[in-house]
């Protein structure tokens, strides 16, 4: 199966109380999907975040394309980068943001547990 980029879901939402819009490709439906709740880019422009969420009964892995962010979890703030590999799960919660002008690109993928 191929599924082209016409066929994604492009858009712009605010995420979990976060400020400003992030702009999301959706690579596939909720009927598509059977192990995962969450599987697309996304992109964060400068002042804008995911606010702080949970991940009980499933796991959720960013992984970062370009840009650098800021993520918050239990145990402080991070600064993340190309490359680095976020992963939240088992009751855990976490925020992402950027604050600088390099727009921050990140794989977003939710696994069930």
């Amino acid at each position: 199966m191929i599924k082209r980029a016409r066929e994604m879901l492009y858009r712009e939402r605010q995420m979990r109380g976060g400020d400003g819009l992030c702009q999301t490709v959706d690579f596939l439906t909720k009927e598509e999907m059977q192990h995962c709740r969450l599987f697309g880019t996304i992109t964060l422009e400068q002042g804008c975040s995911i606010g702080e969420h949970p991940h009980e009964g499933e796991t959720e892995y960013y992984w970062i394309i370009s840009g650098e962010g800021v993520v918050t979890e239990s145990d402080g703030e991070k600064v993340v980068q190309k490359g680095d590999l976020v992963i939240t799960g088992n009751g855990e919660s976490h925020a992402i943001r950027n604050e600088k002008e390099e727009p921050l690109l990140f794989l977003a993928l939710i696994i069930l547990d």
